[in-house]
């Protein structure tokens, strides 16, 4: 159906030509399913959109040739690709928060494609839009169709970009990242739904993801993209069992893996940079990062001999909502409801649960962020909800947060220097800002960032980078305990491992003490020492991780333990 040959985008900087795809070639086939595998800047979705033909003209230099039913792509007007797209070709794009119009309804959004392509009275659009949502399986078509985007929660958002993408029966399916930062449970409800349309209308699908996991549960055939070019390309069977590129081995021994407990996790590099030429296992690699039993209990005994840092008891936090008529009938969201656990010094709690479930609550109301409905929170011997504003701050400096999204938690406005020198100078750390500088840049160093990225603004780094900057800014005033708020869920599968190796590096050194946020049900179990499992404001499920991941006891943790995606 589509055959890519020798396909190459170059786009133009300031510093000359910039080529973001490099010669790559493959071709499609009817019902068939590709995986594009790689990391963030690898050409993935540059690749997705060439093909669609959305990059624009005047920014970018598309060469090689793209054939779809025997059509010329590159040949076409763009009133004739207009005609090509949703028709033939469709994609769903990365973020269904941004790709969706905040100021239409989800319907009319789709009922706009239909009657643009399919010449249909509105009547019949808005018939066959409801018909779409029942098929992606959105529950309340009806009141979906009138809401908005922010409205309905992320896994809704993403079936009504399916939605979008299948309202004019395409025969391709290009889908970019579309479980990405969702979660577990949801992302498998979408790759299962995904298949379910394809086999249903015996689509072609291209699907793209950073994951390999992901990439294994629905693909048929795998390119793997390194810096623009692909590297290697396999059945998923070939490519599971065999490796043979580095960086393929290096993606696939850097996802945790709930099977083992490793001390850390391998990352790309060790992979790419062997001069020797020996090919190690990923099992052996594995392995000899394993911890031995003995190293556990010896862990465990120092952990739980000591008196607890933290002690929530009976901690809860309602939100009012307001109904009836003038609003008189009030009700509350019980978003943290009657909780209590204690956390040990040097220890990480890993706390895991779906969207929604009141993990964030949770961990901004023990830090007052928000302030909690009832209950206490004992940090060393003291209330943390008695304390007046003053006193708050002056304990803040030991109670830090990593917030969920990076971007939105620095001040685009000041410079990387500026914002981890801000909480010093606020704190009154050290004598002068010459000595603040020079702690700053120690921390820099300390989170492998470089002394040069200190006048550099948050725009100007990746999303790993500003990852970094913002663990460096926790552990500016030297904190003990740290709260992490799903601090790697939207991060390549590199990157993340080489977060959450610094993470518990800086634990051993600093002797810091983490509750580890996480919809990641495979990311909690490598780092945490213990677990709880969230649902409906209430801890359901608490203890060992091994016990919890071998033998849950709730039905809801054995749904979240089925949806991690395989594990090889």
């Amino acid at each position: 159906m589509l055959q890519v040959n020798n396909l190459s985008v170059k786009f133009k900087t300031q510093n000359g030509l910039f080529d973001a795809v490099k010669g790559i070639s493959f071709h499609l086939k009817k019902g068939e399913t590709i995986g594009i595998v790689g990391e963030s800047g690898s050409g993935k979705s540059v690749t997705s959109l060439a093909l669609m033909r959305l990059l624009d003209g005047n920014q970018a230099q598309i060469n090689g040739a793209v054939q779809l039913n025997d059509i010329s792509l590159c040949g076409l007007t763009e009133s004739e690709m207009r005609q090509i797209r949703g028709n033939q070709m469709a994609m769903i794009f990365q973020e269904p928060m941004t790709s969706l119009n905040p100021v239409l309804t989800c319907g009319y959004q789709i009922t706009e494609a239909i009657q643009l392509h399919l010449k249909t009275t509105k009547a019949e659009a808005k018939k066959r839009t409801i018909d779409l949502f029942k098929e992606v399986q959105l529950p309340r078509p009806e009141a979906i169709f009138d809401s908005y985007p922010h409205q309905i929660s992320g896994g809704q958002k993403q079936r009504v970009m399916i939605a979008m993408a299948l309202c004019c029966n395409p025969e391709i399916l290009i889908a970019d990242e579309p479980t990405t930062a969702l979660d577990v449970t949801v992302q498998k409800t979408i790759i299962e739904l995904l298949l379910k349309l394809k086999a249903e209308r015996n689509m072609s699908l291209i699907f793209i993801s950073h994951d390999l996991g992901v990439i294994s549960e629905i693909a048929d055939r795998v390119l793997v993209m390194y810096k623009g070019e692909v590297v290697e390309e396999a059945t998923v069977k070939q490519l599971f069992n065999q490796p043979k590129h580095p960086y393929t081995r290096g993606l696939l021994a850097c996802r945790p893996v709930p099977e083992l407990h490793l001390k850390k996790l391998p990352v790309i590099a060790d992979f790419l940079d062997r001069h020797d030429g020996k090919h190690q296992s990923i099992r052996h690699i594995r392995e000899s990062l394993s911890y031995k039993p003995a190293e556990i209990t010896d862990r465990k005994n120092r952990l739980y001999n000591q008196e607890p840092l933290l002690k929530i008891n009976q901690l809860s936090t309602w939100f009012p909502t307001k109904g009836g008529f003038f609003n008189r009938d009030k009700s509350v969201v019980k978003a943290v409801n009657e909780v209590s656990f204690e956390v040990f010094p040097g220890e990480t709690l890993g706390l895991v649960g779906e969207s929604g479930c009141g993990k964030t609550t949770l961990g901004r109301s023990i830090l007052r962020l928000i302030e909690p409905t009832s209950g206490s929170i004992e940090f060393g011997g003291i209330d943390l909800r008695n304390l007046n504003k003053d006193d708050l701050r002056d304990i803040r400096k030991d109670i830090q947060i990593i917030f969920q999204d990076p971007y939105s938690s620095l001040n685009p406005r000041l410079t990387v220097g500026a914002s981890l020198m801000e909480p010093l100078q606020v704190h009154r750390f050290y004598a002068n800002d010459t000595k603040r500088k020079k702690k700053v840049l120690e921390l820099l160093e300390r989170v492998n960032l470089l002394p040069g990225h200190f006048n550099r603004y948050p725009h100007e780094f990746s999303g790993g980078q500003r990852q970094r900057i913002v663990v460096a800014r926790a552990l500016a005033l030297q904190p003990k305990f740290i709260i992490c708020d799903e601090s790697v869920s939207a991060l390549d599968v590199s990157v993340q491992a080489q977060v959450l190796n610094l993470i518990r590096e800086l634990q051993d050194e600093l002797n810091l003490t983490y509750i580890f946020i996480s919809h990641d049900l495979a990311v909690i179990k490598h780092i945490s020492d213990r677990m709880m499992v969230m649902n409906k404001g209430k801890i359901v499920e608490m203890g060992d991780p091994e016990e919890i991941y071998h033998r849950p006891k709730e039905e809801y943790t054995k749904r979240l333990i089925a949806s991690i995606p395989g594990t090889f």
